[in-house]
């Protein structure tokens, strides 16, 4: 009996462990959030740069919305494996909101990204920068692999690049599809 026991709690420990580390990307994604809209009030209020917490590699660039998915996220700049565990990325690369050519921003298809399987063409997507607003219209999605096919970040054209992981939901990491949605500007 005391065997039987001593099984049952080796295998609710095991099985509770397992929980937590599959939870954390969300718990640190959302947690991550709270802590990023302090340091962007801070920016919109002072124009300055201010790192989430003290020992950050990074800072918020823009806030990314889009109402009608109750979407409403704090974009870091960068986008490395490290940044977009807190937040979705911003291409350094790539043009500023507001800027001539293509705005690239990354996230994980798991977290910050997982609503881009609901947008629609002619839905609206905001971009706020300090002191600027904007607005862009989706104008198409596609499924693309990684190896094959690259987006440029010099290109000409001004729109928004919003990229993740494909397949959403997959159990399994990594892999060379992307989902990228494209959306066009619009004039406030």
């Amino acid at each position: 009996m005391a065997a039987n026991r001593k099984v049952f709690w080796i295998a609710m420990t095991l099985a509770s462990a397992l929980l937590i580390n599959g939870s954390w990307i969300h718990i640190k994604a959302q947690l991550a959030q709270w802590l990023l809209q302090d340091a962007w009030q801070q920016t919109q209020q002072d124009g300055q740069l201010h790192k989430p917490w003290k020992w950050a590699d990074h800072w918020p660039v823009a806030r990314l919305a889009v109402p009608h998915l109750q979407v409403d996220q704090i974009v870091l700049e960068g986008d490395s494996g490290n940044v977009l565990a807190f937040a979705p990325g911003h291409n350094a690369q790539s043009a500023n909101p507001g800027e001539p050519g293509a705005v690239i921003i990354s996230g994980h298809r798991d977290t910050h990204f997982s609503f881009l399987q609901y947008l629609q063409k002619g839905q609206s997507i905001q971009i706020e920068t300090p002191g600027k607003q904007f607005r862009y219209q989706v104008t198409g999605s596609q499924i693309v692999d990684a190896t094959q096919t690259g987006v440029d970040v010099a290109a000409a054209v001004d729109h928004l690049i919003l990229v993740t992981c494909y397949p959403f939901n997959s159990p399994l990491a990594g892999g060379t599809l992307r989902y990228v949605v494209t959306a066009k500007p619009i004039l406030l």
